[in-house]
């Protein structure tokens, strides 16, 4: 039975191996990362239920890779560490980590712990996958958008973009950060990409439909809302 899509990111390869088979064989579905910045950039482009992060990685450690992550998004987080120092534990939770567990742990604790953070996580989650504002209506399980009941052609950037903006409605979000969950972190272009993918929106339904969705905040970035 699919349990979740876990992302873990751990530079130790046997340990890496051991905690992927025990939750692929407990039905979760894994993906994994050895390296921080490689890590970091699965992590904002695509989705997860949760990520099981080392802290001490290379390229980019654990605590970087959290702080990044949380500017952009808000999935659950279980830190690892060989490190049993106070000071850490709390650096990390005070980042935005969910959990937090000491190297040497047993398989059935951090089990546990997996199943208590999604279990809270589904509490808090809206019970729909689909996303509505005004007749504009994104359903991620199906990868469809309608307006008024029509169908809109997308790409999959186009996509990712509008659910990004669709799932934080009326916030101003910056190109920095539309940037980095949907292109991913390490993207070698800059910020004028996501401008010109706005137009590609504002095309097939703001001006399709004679509406006024996608709002451009002069100097920041832009802001979906009715």
């Amino acid at each position: 039975m699919f349990q979740g899509k876990i992302l873990l990111i751990e530079d130790e390869t046997k340990i890496r191996r051991f905690i992927q088979l025990e939750l692929e064989h407990e039905g979760y579905t894994v993906e994994e990362e050895q390296d921080g910045r490689a890590g970091l950039n699965k992590a904002l482009s695509k989705d997860f239920d949760l990520i099981i992060l080392d802290v001490m990685l290379p390229s980019l450690n654990g605590m970087e890779v959290l702080r990044r992550l949380r500017q952009s998004s808000q999935t659950p987080v279980i830190m690892l560490t060989a490190r049993d120092e106070i000071t850490d534990k709390v650096m990390g939770l005070d980042i935005g980590a969910d959990d937090y567990m000491t190297k040497p742990f047993a398989i059935e604790e951090l089990l546990a712990r997996i199943r208590t953070t999604l279990k809270h996580r589904r509490i808090d989650s809206p019970p729909s996958a689909a996303v509505q504002i005004g007749n504009l209506k994104l359903d991620k399980s199906r990868h469809q958008v309608t307006y008024d009941n029509e169908e809109l052609e997308l790409t999959k950037r186009e996509f990712d973009l509008l659910e990004y903006l669709m799932l934080n409605k009326k916030i101003v979000l910056t190109r920095d950060a539309i940037l980095k969950k949907v292109w991913g972190y390490d993207f070698a272009g800059d910020t004028n990409i996501v401008d010109v993918y706005i137009r590609y929106l504002r095309g097939k339904i703001d001006d399709k439909y004679r509406v006024k969705l996608i709002h451009t905040v002069r100097g920041v970035g832009y802001q979906l809302k009715l």
